[in-house]
């Protein structure tokens, strides 16, 4: 079959459904493709199942605190982990069906499953069809890093992709990568009753870069479950019915493995070396990110696959920005402040500027503050971690932030909101903070940073003159 479309959205994903959106607002004639299995990485496999599993690990975790509360008989609760995987897939296939509902059933023949390969700029194969586009958007996504090393015992390992899909887990279990994901999941499984080992190449970890905010995590996740950071990369050899993870001097066998080193972008298949486009050492081509254009071609990416932000959110606005520019006058759009969550306990944060862009420039104050302090945290047997906020010494400009402390996807948004609003700590104090809340250990992070400025404000500092 030969088709002529305006537009060929190769993906059918978060960003590739974000960008069908907008294209059909200005024209039914095009033709979303897809490889593989409908629902997004996010609802299949991401972040939507690894937050109900942590849900139901830190109700679990719960239960050492019950003694001292008053709340008698919690030794005799027990874990069925099998139950805990039933649960979690039940929230997933919840949230994959509605999704495949609203956006794909309603499409028809504008929905063709298949592999896409680029012919030429303009023209796609798939399967034994060729689809003629005037311009194409490719959000195929990621795919879990895989060493095929690991092939000769394949049934020992799990990727992220695979996690969710099993029926029980072993009673240890190897966890490769503490970054945002296997920091996540490790310390969920742990928290399960699971004995987790996780190593780490890096001495950073949950992608932290703000080393004060780092120290305490670590310190907090050691005792928890085991951690070998800042060594050799780990080898992995099958020992009987287990696996050898072997880094420097330390081993250790476990039941299995779970690869958690990053992600790969779907690109390879695609072959775009047939449309000339220059790719970088990663394999990457060059594209606009107020656009989303490749080059100054008819083609735009979107989401994951462009390694740019892994996130949901945007992804969300990068389909959004390729689809509105492939049916429309093409547009540069302002991207939003860079905001990042990790789901661990306590929630890890990364707000605007990154420490690394920050740490050594002298026009930029660090505030903290010590959330073991903090009164409602407290009273919720929950203090615990840190918060560093980047203000500029100027005029007290909130920059970013790094925390890592409970509630802290809350407040992260809240900073968010002030950076995107170029608010200063002056202004953002003036906000109504109530007690006793959270989000008056935030009220204490702008205070520590007022106190570093050198430019005070007049009159009375929480509250404004008319």
């Amino acid at each position: 079959m030969k088709k002529k479309v305006d537009v060929a959205i190769i993906g059918a994903g978060s960003a590739g459904l974000y960008a069908l959106s907008q294209v059909k607002k200005e024209t039914d004639n095009f033709i979303l493709i897809n490889d593989g299995p409908y629902g997004t990485t996010c609802a299949r496999v991401g972040c939507m199942p690894s937050k109900s599993l942590i849900h139901i690990a830190e109700y679990y975790s719960d239960r050492h605190d019950f003694e001292k509360s008053g709340i008698r008989n919690a030794d005799k609760l027990e874990i069925c982990i099998p139950d805990v995987l039933q649960r979690v897939r039940k929230h997933r296939d919840i949230l994959v069906n509605y999704n495949i509902k609203k956006s794909i059933t309603t499409l028809g023949d504008k929905a063709l499953s298949g592999k896409a390969e680029f012919i030429d700029v303009n023209t796609l194969k798939v399967g034994d069809d060729e689809i003629h586009a005037q311009k194409i958007i490719i959000a195929t996504g990621s795919t879990p890093v895989y060493d095929i090393a690991w092939n000769d015992f394949r049934e020992y390992i799990l990727t992220t992709d695979e996690l969710f899909e099993q029926k029980d887990l072993p009673p240890t279990l190897g966890i490769l990568g503490l970054g945002i994901i296997g920091l996540e999941i490790g310390q969920a499984l742990s928290k399960l009753g699971i004995k987790v080992t996780c190593v780490h190449s890096k001495e950073f970890i949950g992608g932290l870069s703000d080393p004060d905010i780092n120290k305490v995590m670590v310190s907090l996740c050691e005792k928890e479950f085991e951690m070998w950071r800042g060594g050799e990369r780990a080898s992995l050899e099958k020992v009987g019915d287990k696996i050898q993870m072997t880094s420097g001097k330390r081993e250790v066998l476990v039941d299995k493995v779970l690869v958690s080193i990053g992600r790969k972008p779907n690109l390879k298949s695609l072959k775009l070396e047939n449309i000339g486009i220059t790719l970088d050492k990663k394999g990457m081509p060059k594209f606009n990110r107020q656009t989303m254009q490749i080059e100054d071609l008819p083609i735009y990416i979107a989401g994951d696959v462009n390694a740019d932000r892994p996130l949901l959110h945007e992804a969300a606005d990068e389909g959004r920005i390729a689809g509105y520019n492939v049916v429309n006058q093409q547009k540069s759009f302002k991207r939003k402040v860079p905001l990042a969550i990790v789901f661990t306990d306590p929630n890890i944060a990364f707000v605007g500027k990154e420490y690394k862009e920050i740490k050594d420039d002298v026009s930029v104050l660090i505030g903290s503050y010590d959330f073991s302090k903090q009164a409602r945290a407290m009273l919720m047997n929950i203090n615990k971690g840190i918060a560093n906020l980047y203000v500029q010494k100027s005029d007290g400009k909130i920059l970013g932030a790094q925390i890592a402390v409970p509630g802290g996807e809350h407040l992260a948004h809240q900073i968010a909101w002030a950076i995107e609003q170029e608010l200063t700590v002056y202004q953002m104090i003036e906000f109504p903070f109530y007690h006793p809340t959270l989000e008056e250990g935030l009220y204490a992070l702008l205070l520590d940073c007022i106190r570093k400025l050198e430019n005070k404000k007049e009159g009375i500092l929480e509250i404004p003159f008319l």
